[in-house]
């Protein structure tokens, strides 16, 4: 009944979405070709649902090729393979929203756990490859929500981006993920909802512990 429901519940806030956004949608792709952007959207395969791969849609926000430049699938604060669009575009989320077309489509649901690339999702431990897909990756989730910061810390690490990206912060991104998966309801996405626009108007807020009290707080 859950799985029912959730997908009723993605289709009409995907359809919402589309609705309600259009003229943003419109606004954002007249932004990306006068500035002369070499593509509006970019699909990327990610993995999905049991482990299966699929092609998420973005707002393009990085120069072509840029999975083969530099850090590769990382990306840090200020990365020079960020757009001067693509920067305002991934501080606000905003690259994010055509994936209420994923939504539509099946590929994903608007709560779950973030789909990965394959060398990102190869970074967690076997034990959160095997489960964390059990449910459909979402545009927003428990890890989106506390990993918000994900790039600035990469940044500020003197490790080397891989390397604390595989070390420190996929073995708890995936704890958290599992977290979501064995305690997923319609009352917990629709607060995991509500969260993702309430931080981003106050982005300290603890709200999310708050209201999931056994949630694995972040140690770092």
């Amino acid at each position: 009944m859950y799985l029912i429901l959730k997908r009723i519940l993605d289709i009409l806030i995907a359809c919402l979405g589309i609705i309600v956004l259009s003229p943003l949608f419109i606004i954002i792709i007249l932004l990306l070709l006068l500035t002369g952007e070499h593509e509006v959207f970019y699909r990327q395969k990610r993995i999905g649902i049991e482990n299966t791969t699929f092609g998420i849609i973005k707002f393009a926000t990085m120069v072509k090729n840029s999975l083969q430049i530099g850090t590769g699938a990382i990306t840090l604060r200020n990365d020079p393979r960020v757009t001067h669009v693509g920067k305002i575009l991934r501080m606000s989320k905003l690259n994010e929203l055509p994936q209420v077309i994923n939504v539509l489509l099946g590929d994903m649901s608007v709560v779950g756990p973030r789909p990965l690339v394959q060398v990102t999702f190869d970074a967690y431990p076997d034990y959160v490859k095997k489960e964390i897909y059990k449910s459909k990756p979402g545009i927003t989730g428990i890890g989106s929500i506390i990993f918000r910061d994900e790039e600035l810390l990469i940044s500020n690490s003197p490790l080397e981006p891989a390397v604390y990206y595989k070390n420190t912060i996929a073995p708890y991104k995936g704890d958290v993920e599992l977290w979501y998966h064995r305690n997923r309801s319609i009352l917990a996405d629709l607060k995991i909802i509500f969260v993702t626009a309430w931080v981003i108007i106050f982005p300290k807020s603890d709200l999310l512990y708050r209201w999931f009290k056994d949630l694995p707080k972040r140690p770092f």
